[in-house]
């Protein structure tokens, strides 16, 4: 087993300005984290309201529903690609 007082996993600031550097850091990647998991439960809230016919979200832009479909499909990749770049954001 490991000890975990040997040796910190992350170093403590020493100056101010790296702190609030961490911090803003820190603001960015989380508000960006916060943007992309609401935009994900507006996409649930939008299939679950087309799969069940109540709306046609897309309907002005899609004659028929695979057309909707399609570019239903089209913002879900938007979003995985946003998800994808927010999250390389903090883990990186």
């Amino acid at each position: 087993m490991s000890d975990p007082d040997r040796e910190p996993t992350e170093k403590p600031t020493r100056d101010r300005e790296e702190a609030e550097d961490e911090g803003q850091w820190m603001a960015r990647n989380w508000l960006g984290i916060a943007a992309v998991s609401i935009l994900g439960l507006l996409l649930i809230m939008v299939a679950m309201m087309q799969a069940t016919g109540l709306m046609d979200v897309f309907g002005p832009v899609a004659e028929t529903e695979t057309q909707q479909w399609a570019a239903f499909g089209a913002l879900v990749v938007v979003w995985l690609a946003l998800a994808g770049w927010s999250w390389r954001a903090i883990a990186g």
